[in-house]
């Protein structure tokens, strides 16, 4: 597995609309997109710096797992994706035969059209862990 770099940091946060001034006004930061990704029950804010990303996500409904997320632990880093080289399908299959365990088995879309899938956070030193690919 080729990793290229840090695609984003995913930041679990309650409300987009308190969260971005904050990136904004005091970091500088500009906000240059918000989507909702419904499946995932998120809605997200994407700030870039250098070449990595910052993901707000917010939950959309109280199932969401980022509800549960800020519920347990609060607001913060929830997640830390980097992008692959030679596509999630492949790195998945590669760490699974060094016994990480998988949260998915395949890839999954993702925000901004992204094939992503996540590794379980038990297995990769507690942090959660998303591997990203820019979708076909």
């Amino acid at each position: 597995m080729e990793l290229t770099h840090i695609e984003h940091l995913g930041i679990a946060v309650k409300s987009l609309e308190e969260s971005i001034p904050y990136y904004e006004n005091v970091l500088g930061l500009k906000c240059y997109a918000i989507e909702e990704v419904a499946d995932q029950k998120v809605r997200t804010a994407f700030f870039k710096i250098g070449q990595t990303k910052l993901e707000l996500l917010e939950p959309t409904c109280p199932e969401s797992t980022i509800a549960g997320f800020i519920e347990k632990r609060g607001e913060g880093i929830h997640h830390l994706a980097f992008a692959v080289a030679d596509g999630v399908a492949n790195a998945l299959a590669e760490v699974e035969g060094k016994g990480i365990r998988l949260i998915d088995k395949a890839p999954r879309r993702g925000a901004e059209g992204l094939d992503i899938a996540f590794l379980h956070p038990k297995s990769t030193i507690g942090v959660l862990t998303e591997l990203c690919e820019k979708g076909k």
